[in-house]
């Protein structure tokens, strides 16, 4: 018999997005288990309104203010509550009533709405990587400020981490295996790689993503988000956590221990299992219906090492990490600014790199930035990313 867990109403921060539908799909699969309370979208009008209709939260928040009025009117015939911009979300995540926020809005967006979410003792499913990317150290602190906030990662590879880690001690760890598919260009000759389109990148071989990830998996710049995020959810210094490429995504990281053991978290490249898992936490694994592994999916599981002069992004990562302070800001607002002038074939590929590598040259050094030096950081990095464009 499953377990019974008090039923939790559910803020989902990037509702109409990849990860926040498939948190909707879990609220519905289990809704003795938790509500939608709040839906928060930042431009996807229609569907944030489809949403509303189908979840009936409390609330819905459309961040972008233009398309307020839309909204407020297609919805004006239910009891929901709506709202927008970006003070409406930092309020409406204190609300009493929320018990978890599943912090799913891309890039440096979700930032604000997940410190004020674990100033208010909340409940974190983190989906934004570059919350921690950003501004790792600060959200440090905060939780630690904060005994009433947890947080648990959704990512599948940090999910997979935190799983490995149950009953550990952190003194037995010797390093943390950072799993990567190696992206739809993990075979192309590195010289062909300046050629490549938008349309080419966005075909991922194994997950179905937003856009803007899967590019960031393209050029392996995901990677090297997840191990600076890996690096503050577990207090593992960055080099001892090793990127390996493992084209099926079948093992999605590994813990190796101090007395030459190693374990593995294996599961299908389905972004339900970790999301399932987050919400279910501390109270037990939520049971599914979904397709199971079998040993023909275990049959071959190869592992390579990562090709660091094709993918330079990954060496930039770990120098932002070693730097600290601003930097991972630096790089995260300039990677934001060129993926999103690749999305729409205003450079090429490669000129991603020049872009990050470039704007990375300009990052100030700050000791223990506040939150006020994050926001300057990545609005001046902004800025002179979007000139070399």
């Amino acid at each position: 018999m499953e377990r019974m867990i008090q039923k939790r109403n559910i803020a989902v921060l990037g509702s109409t997005g990849s990860i926040g539908r498939q948190t909707l799909d879990i609220i519905e699969e289990y809704p003795q288990l938790f509500r939608a309370w709040l839906l928060v979208a930042r431009s996807s009008a229609d569907l944030l309104i489809a949403q509303a209709r189908q979840m009936r939260p409390h609330m819905v928040i459309i961040a972008d203010e233009q398309y307020y009025d839309y909204v407020r009117d297609a919805l004006e015939d239910t009891d929901i509550e709506v709202a927008t911009g970006s003070a409406a979300i930092a309020q409406a995540v204190t609300a009493p009533e929320i018990d978890t926020v599943v912090t799913a809005m891309v890039g440096y967006s979700g930032l604000e709405s997940t410190i004020t979410a674990i100033k208010a003792g909340k409940r974190i499913a983190l989906a934004n990587k570059e919350t921690l990317v950003v501004a790792g150290e600060l959200i440090d602190r905060l939780m630690m400020e904060s005994p009433g906030s947890v947080l648990y990662p959704v990512d599948s590879e940090h999910g997979a981490f935190y799983q490995c880690l149950v009953g550990e001690r952190k003194e037995d760890i010797e390093r943390l295996l950072l799993t990567a598919s190696g992206g739809p260009f993990r075979t192309l000759p590195k010289e062909r790689l300046e050629h490549v389109t938008a349309a080419d990148a966005l075909k991922h071989p194994n997950w179905s993503m937003g856009a803007k990830i899967t590019i960031d998996s393209a050029t392996m710049m995901n990677k090297g988000f997840e191990m600076i995020e890996a690096r503050w959810l577990f207090g593992v210094l960055p080099d001892r956590i090793e990127i390996l490429v493992h084209p099926q995504s079948i093992i999605h990281s590994m813990v190796a221990f101090k007395d030459g053991s190693v374990k593995a978290q294996l599961g299908l490249p389905d972004m339900h299992l970790p999301i399932r898992y987050a919400l279910g936490l501390p109270d037990g694994r939520l049971a599914s219906d979904c397709r199971k592994m079998t040993i023909e999916d275990m049959a071959t599981l190869t592992f390579e090492r990562p090709d660091y002069d094709k993918f330079p992004l990954l060496r930039t990562a770990y120098a932002a990490a070693d730097q600290g302070g601003i930097a991972p800001c630096v790089m995260n607002a300039a990677n934001e600014i060129a993926v999103a002038a690749f999305l729409q074939d205003k450079i090429r590929f490669t000129d991603i790199y020049h872009i990050i590598e470039k704007t990375m040259e300009r990052a100030p050094h700050v000791e223990h930035p506040s939150y006020e030096d994050y926001v300057t950081s990545n609005t001046e990095a902004r800025e002179y990313a979007t000139t070399l464009i």
